[in-house]
């Protein structure tokens, strides 16, 4: 289910990434009291009453003029208002409602999305009646919080998930499954690849990073399969304030990794797999997802009948989280194995449904008994019992033992190792978990 994403919008320095790492319970956004310290943007999931969502950190930038300030807020907004499903509306009540937060308030009257404000620095009986003043921007009821100290916190997370739609935008009940999300770094073909497949220009594509702003899906068939591709690319324009596409990129891709099924990591073989290819990746695993990783423009580069051996094991030692990812050297401007990727989009998405019989699979644990017992730790038996998938996309398996805290991570690597060569499960990540059992 695709989750419903809340957008923190104000002025700098009103709270939003205090207000943000609180809600999420990560530390990810820097707070700090200059204004405008806030440069990447943030997207986490929150929870509350068991209401899973995504919360956006639109912290603001560091003005150069009055006409550029004005611009980064617009510009913020407005994309809470095309993206999210709820806005959340931070003010501060040390320095009342001011012209800007009026500006935004304006704004926020012409959208038709639910807005909760929200007034922080509310740290003690003082501020309280400070409170009253934000009615003057006509959004119903201010919630008085502290983000900083947490008071009002919890009482206005309440109110905030009972007004969140249980689905996100773009209801995708309709949407042929596997929803295939295309990510990878500005200007790696992520377009080109879409266009390749549908057979048509459906995405503008040009040399410059970022051309692309709207996130759409397009729905393609293969073999009489259809699947839906997700493209999370930039800007369809050169955005007048820089940092607006790194803040669009983030949110989509987040959103995308979120409620895709297979995602497909394209890389530029010009520049080999990078450290943010990487982590995409890592992304994609520690949501669940299947994962592709294409490296594109394959037709650019000088090569050998051994030059994508040599990569593949080099890619390998680099980095470990890429060793059960298959790779695909192809070229999207040339077709190049692009049909390819789709037939393994579709073998990962039906492996990610596999489920493995409990008798199979205790037929396999016995036999691994009997050929490579784990070692005994500390004097224990660590001796494995019992073992059933009880869930998949992804698959899960569970392991009884009588001692489950000394499975160390050496031996978690051994078994997912032992089940992939003898099941299979090519790009999909597995979760392994352990039970005490008498």
């Amino acid at each position: 289910m695709k989750l419903p994403l809340v957008a923190i919008v104000g002025r700098p320095n009103v709270g939003k990434s205090t207000l943000f790492n609180r809600a999420t319970r990560t530390r990810k956004a820097i707070t700090s009291p200059e204004s405008g310290v806030t440069r990447d943007r943030h997207v986490a999931e929150a929870e509350c009453q068991g209401r899973r969502f995504l919360m956006m950190d639109t912290g603001g930038w560091v003005p150069n003029s009055a006409d550029l300030f004005e611009t980064a807020i617009r510009e913020q907004v407005q994309f809470a208002l095309e993206e999210c499903d709820l806005v959340l509306y931070l003010v501060d009540v040390q320095t009342g409602p001011t012209d800007v937060d009026l500006d935004i308030a304006n704004m926020l009257h012409k959208s038709s999305l639910p807005v909760m404000l929200v007034v922080n620095k509310v740290d003690g009986p003082k501020q309280e009646p400070e409170v009253a003043s934000f009615y003057s921007l006509g959004l119903g009821d201010p919630y008085p919080v502290s983000a900083a100290g947490g008071s009002g916190f919890a009482e206005m997370l309440d109110v905030l998930a009972e007004q969140l739609p249980e689905m996100g935008k773009a209801d995708e009940l309709a949407r042929p499954r596997p929803l295939v999300a295309v990510l990878g770094r500005p200007n790696v073909g992520k377009s080109s690849f879409v266009n390749a497949i549908a057979g048509k220009p459906l995405r503008v594509v040009t040399d410059v990073a970022g051309t692309t702003r709207d996130a759409a899906d397009t729905v393609v068939s293969y073999y009489q399969q259809q699947l839906t591709l997700i493209d999370t690319a930039g800007l369809r324009r050169k955005s007048r304030v820089k940092e607006a596409v790194e803040f669009y990129t983030t949110v989509r891709t987040r959103r995308a990794i979120e409620e895709c099924d297979v995602a497909i990591i394209l890389t530029d073989a010009q520049d080999g797999v990078v450290v943010q290819d990487a982590r995409l990746v890592q992304d994609a695993v520690d949501a669940g997802k299947g994962v592709i990783l294409c490296i594109n423009k394959w037709d650019l580069i000088e090569k050998d009948t051994k030059t994508a051996d040599r990569l593949v094991r080099d890619l390998e030692d680099r980095y470990a989280t890429l060793n059960f990812v298959p790779k695909l050297f192809v070229s999207c401007m040339e077709k190049q194995r692009v049909f390819k990727i789709l037939e393994l989009v579709l073998k990962i998405h039906e492996e990610r449904q596999k489920r493995i019989a409990t008798p199979e699979l205790n037929r396999f644990l016995s036999d691994l008994m009997e050929t490579t017992p784990p070692p005994a730790i500390k004097g224990r038996d660590m001796r494995l019992i019992y073992l059933t998938q009880p869930a998949v996309e992804p698959p899960l398996f569970v392991f009884w033992t009588r001692h489950p805290e000394l499975v160390n991570d050496g031996y978690h690597r051994f078994l997912e190792r032992k089940i992939r060569e003898q099941y299979g499960f090519e790009g999909i990540p597995l979760r392994l978990a352990f039970r005490k059992r008498s």
